[in-house]
């Protein structure tokens, strides 16, 4: 365990000693969500409007249900993309050779891995926490309709997201030899996953067959998760003050349209099978990483 210990802080401070790095992978976050608010704010405001047609909605409300879907979209990205980042410390380590170093040491090859694991799974969720300490604070400005079981599971949710971008880019990562191959592919994440785990615009704007795709992707379950502990409350408030089928549909439409609700081939999927289906997708996910890093020679 103090090896273990040793291993996890090393790789920690060594990712924190590149001020650089660490500002970036700090700053992203917050500098995303100022592009979303900018650009993007008003066209989920027209989108939100566009959806409860019909019915009257508050300009504070509106702005509080938007506000949730930008923070859950930022957090729902950067739990994945910010993971990548943070794993570049073991192909830093191939690249100069440290590696090498530790293994031919008498430190088990396990604990090393392990190691990577855990340290980038910190800062990850360390840089995760500090963007979700900021979307609440965007949120309250905007109108604050969440409860206290809102924020318990958003922070639930940012960090089994987190662990799954951990596990992710641990598997892709233990394939890379370069710092070029890594910058390829945090460039690449960063453009796609937004759009494929329906971070970026719902997922019912996409085509049929690619609405279908997205929903064999561990990531969108994540994401739709955040949007309906982040949003959730703020769409049931919709409905206050109409008769019952009114309130009704306006709910359901809303959180239909921005994905609260999933359907798998139209089917309901119920909160408890988005757990499932993101737990178990890490659990494979860490049991390839530890077959990869035991038959490494």
């Amino acid at each position: 365990m103090k090896t273990l210990s040793y291993l996890i802080a090393r790789n920690c401070k060594v990712y924190f000693r590149d001020k650089g790095v660490f500002f970036v992978s700090l700053m992203a976050p917050l500098i995303l969500l100022f592009l979303f608010v900018a650009f993007l704010g008003n066209v989920y405001r027209d989108s939100i409007r566009s959806v409860a047609e019909g019915f009257e909605l508050s300009d504070a409300l509106v702005e509080s249900i938007a506000a949730g879907w930008l923070i859950s979209s930022l957090l729902a990205v950067c739990a994945v993309t910010i993971a990548f980042t943070a794993n570049t410390i073991m192909v830093q380590d191939r690249v100069t050779g440290q590696a090498d170093d530790i293994l031919v040491s008498p430190v088990p090859r396990s604990l090393v891995a392990l190691g990577y694991f855990i340290s980038t799974f910190l800062v990850t969720a360390a840089i995760c926490l500090v963007s979700l300490a900021a979307g609440f604070i965007y949120i309250g400005i905007a109108g604050w309709h969440l409860t206290a079981a809102d924020i318990f599971l958003a922070l639930a949710d940012t960090l089994l997201l987190t662990l799954f971008g951990t596990a992710l880019s641990s598997v892709v990562c233990h394939f890379l030899r370069s710092q070029g191959a890594v910058t390829g592919v945090q460039a690449t994440v960063s453009a796609a996953y937004g759009f494929l785990c329906g971070a970026y615009m719902p997922i019912g704007s996409l085509a049929t067959g690619l609405k279908n795709a997205v929903m064999f992707l561990p990531g969108t379950y994540g994401t739709g998760l955040l949007h309906a502990h982040l949003m959730g409350s703020a769409i049931g408030e919709a409905g206050a003050g109409l008769p019952s089928n009114a309130a009704e549909q306006i709910i359901k439409g809303m959180r239909d349209g921005f994905d609260c609700n999933l359907y798998f081939f139209g089917d309901a999927v119920p909160a408890w099978t988005c757990y499932l289906v993101l737990s178990v997708a890490i659990l494979l996910l860490v049991g390839v990483y530890v077959l990869l890093c035991a038959k490494r020679k």
